[in-house]
Order: C-alpha cells, then sequence, then structure tokens
C-alpha cells in the first residue's frame, strides 16, 4: 500500500463544517427523530407531577403497556414496484377535510404540562390542517381556542356531569364557538385508580413540598412560565382548589346511560363522536342510534386496568359497523407505522395524546409542531415502503396481528 501527502482540493470536499444552531430550543427540538425522544426532552423539562400526570396511567399501567405492546406486534406486507413518488396522506373526515390521518386528543390539565397549553396544540393542528379536540377540563377557555384556530376544525369534548345544565351550557358555548364535532367520552363513571397522581401529590394548584422544590431547581423555565402567566384555570369552571380525584370525582356522573347519550344528541347540531367504546356489542348500539362515529379506547389506559386492547378490537368492530359509521382509534400511538396499521385495519381517524403532550413539554408550539412533523413523516416513509400512494390503498393485508396475548377458550 502506497501512502502520499492528502492534496487541499481533496480534503476540500469534507470539510463542509455544519453551521452551529444558536437557538437551544430549536437544537434540542431538532434532534429529536421519535416521539421517544420529545419524551426524553420532555421528562428532563418538566417537574416530576406534571410529566407523570403524563406518563401515568391506571393502577399497574397494564392496559397502557398492552396498547402499546399490541402496535409492537404487528407484521407490515409490503408491495413492491408501485409509483409512490408523491404519498396522499389527506382524507374527509365526519364530512369535513383532513391534512393528515391524526388529529390532536383532548387532554386535560394541559397548561399545567407547559404554560402555553391548548393554544400551542390549537394554532399547531391549524397549520397542520388537523382537528384539535378541546376537553372539559382543558385550561383554555372555548372561545380561546377558537381564536387559536379560527378557521381550522375544532372538536369539543364533554364529560357528562353530576350537574346536567352546566355540562350543556358548555355545549352551547362550542356550539356558539363554531366546533364542528362533540366527544362524548362515555368511560369515565367514576375516575380510575391514577396511582402515580396519588403519590405525587398531584394537586390543583401544585402542592409545593420539599420533594417538590428540589425537583423543580433542575427545571427553573417551567417554575418561572407557571408563575408568571395566568393562573390555572379550566374551560369548564373558574377555579379549582383540591386535589385532582376530587375534582374527577366532581364531575364524573355513574348514572349516564344511553338515553342520555341520546338527550345530547338531540341538541347537538353538528357531528357527535363517542370516545372510550370497548367492546362489540356497545359499538352496535351505538351505531343504531346514528351517531356519527365511535373512537376505539380505553382513555390511554388510565380508567380501568386491564381493559381491552383498542388496536386489537379494531377488525371486528369495523366489520360490524364501519359502512354506517366512522370508526376511530386512540391509546397507545407513539409512531406513524401505528397510525399507519391502524388505517390498514379499518379506523378511518387516530388520536393522539401523549405524543402531543410530549411535544409540548419538550419546547411548547414548536415542540407541537415537531410532533406533528415526526408522525407525518414516518407515515409517508412507511405507506411509500408497503408501496402505497393513498390512504385509501391501504387494506388488512398490509398488516398482520401477530399473537401473543390470546384469550383462552371459555
Amino acid at each position: 500500500m502506497q501512502r502520499r501527502i492528502p492534496k487541499y482540493k481533496d480534503l476540500r470536499p469534507l470539510m463542509n463544517f455544519k453551521s452551529p444552531e444558536l437557538n437551544a430550543k430549536k437544537r434540542r427540538l431538532d434532534s429529536a427523530l421519535t416521539i421517544a425522544d420529545l419524551r426524553d426532552i420532555a421528562k428532563r423539562r418538566t417537574p416530576k407531577a406534571a410529566f407523570d400526570y403524563t406518563e401515568g396511567a391506571a393502577e399497574a399501567e397494564i392496559s397502557l403497556a398492552r396498547a402499546r405492546q399490541a402496535f409492537e406486534d404487528i407484521q407490515f406486507t409490503p408491495s413492491i414496484l408501485r409509483d409512490v413518488s408523491t404519498v396522499d396522506m389527506t382524507s374527509q373526515v365526519l364530512g369535513g377535510p383532513v391534512a393528515l390521518p391524526f388529529g390532536i386528543a383532548p387532554t386535560g390539565f394541559t397548561r399545567m404540562m407547559q404554560s402555553e397549553g391548548e393554544i400551542a396544540g390549537a394554532s399547531a393542528a391549524a397549520a397542520a390542517g388537523i382537528p384539535f379536540s378541546l376537553s372539559t377540563m382543558g385550561t383554555t377557555a372555548i372561545e380561546d381556542v377558537k381564536a387559536a384556530n379560527p378557521t381550522g376544525r375544532n372538536w369539543f369534548q364533554l364529560y357528562m356531569w353530576k350537574d346536567r345544565d352546566r355540562s350543556m351550557a358548555l355545549v352551547e358555548r362550542a356550539a356558539k364557538a363554531g366546533f364542528d364535532t362533540l366527544l362524548v367520552t362515555v368511560d369515565v363513571p367514576v375516575a380510575g385508580a391514577r396511582l402515580r397522581d396519588k403519590r405525587n401529590g398531584f394537586s390543583i394548584p401544585p402542592q409545593l413540598t420539599l420533594g417538590t422544590v428540589v425537583n423543580a431547581i433542575p427545571r427553573p423555565e417551567w417554575w418561572i412560565n407557571f408563575l408568571t402567566t395566568e393562573p390555572l384555570a379550566f374551560a369548564s369552571l373558574d377555579r379549582w382548589s383540591g386535589t385532582v380525584g376530587e375534582l374527577l370525582d366532581t364531575m364524573f356522573d355513574p348514572t349516564v346511560t344511553f338515553d342520555d347519550l341520546a338527550w345530547i344528541k338531540d341538541q347537538w347540531p353538528g357531528k357527535l363522536v363517542v370516545k372510550g367504546v370497548q367492546n362489540v356489542d356497545d359499538a352496535k348500539k351505538l351505531a343504531s342510534m346514528g351517531v356519527d362515529g365511535i373512537t376505539l379506547s380505553n382513555h390511554g389506559g388510565r380508567q380501568l386496568d386491564r381493559a381491552p386492547i383498542p388496536f386489537h378490537l379494531l377488525p371486528e368492530v369495523v366489520r360490524e359497523v364501519g359502512m354506517d359509521t366512522e370508526v376511530h382509534l386512540d391509546t397507545g400511538i407513539m409512531s406513524g407505522a401505528d397510525i399507519v396499521a391502524s388505517i390498514a385495519l379499518g379506523a378511518k381517524f387516530t388520536l393522539i395524546g401523549r405524543a402531543y403532550l410530549y411535544g409540548l413539554m419538550a419546547g411548547g408550539r414548536e415542540g407541537v409542531d415537531r410532533t406533528i412533523g415526526i408522525l407525518s413523516e414516518q407515515i409517508a416513509r412507511t405507506m411509500r415502503l408497503l408501496g402505497v400512494a393513498t390512504l385509501e390503498e391501504l387494506e388488512p393485508r398490509h398488516v398482520t396481528q401477530l399473537e401473543r396475548l390470546i384469550p383462552r377458550a371459555k
């Protein structure tokens, strides 16, 4: 082997150094290539009680773990030699256009996670052309969300309170503000046992303990933002002083029935979706009532632990009601591949909750943009690798659910 002294003209192409990024937020968000990366950033920047409220689920958190495992336990079947030079991710959902096959799910206490809260989510959704859902327990007023997303699609999520008049007053406000869809959440007769929150003493306003203060020391930006912005308030009530569990038990009503749902349907002028469906019989009954959509969901694992896995229910529910009623899906979605698999098995649409909040905690509005960007890039890449150019081309043949948890014969 002969050696020589390299010439400058040979070295010059190798010396294109990348300019340093001076904006710290942009630098950390650009480094996030997956939702898991955003989660890691969020965990570093958010106090434990607030992060655990997002991260945690009910009791032993088995439902959440199983939902995520179900997405890992799939096998894609790609087709080759297809023209996928362009990919169309748009569709019609509940009678209106969406630019991507996912929207932002309703989340409670959002400004506790990061001070920009729902305004960041709604404005990012507007820019991306996807729906934004405001929770009854959201921390931004209905009218302010509309102002942040004035021409886009806003959905309002309703918990039916024991105080029916107060519940319907919120529905009327959402209708007046131009929200096009009502998500009625039906899996909350009582609050689930969210043990992380109990152990952390998670309350509104936050309880300051020695542990809280120590945990906050490396996260001064969160506390500065929390203390120097508007006091935490809710879309559904002015103030609350007490634990999260006490608030939920005050709001949730264990007497709600199908008759109550029919009553709500008669009063709501827009599209109505029932969120929290967990078996085929209930899906069929809802379809017979004429609801516009159902969302297969176990509340992100935050209500009944060991609940059914929404992704596993999807094919059978679609077979039974999919011709008459749109079937949506949430719980456990952490990647664009999860969304593609859901669409392939018949879901018309999906919702992201934790993935959105990880982005919010990682970088506010820009972090939510990054969440949407990561998922859209993953969806487009997965579709191309499967050999499909439109969402309509995705079919059950593209996905095999590998068996891990198989029910025993009775």
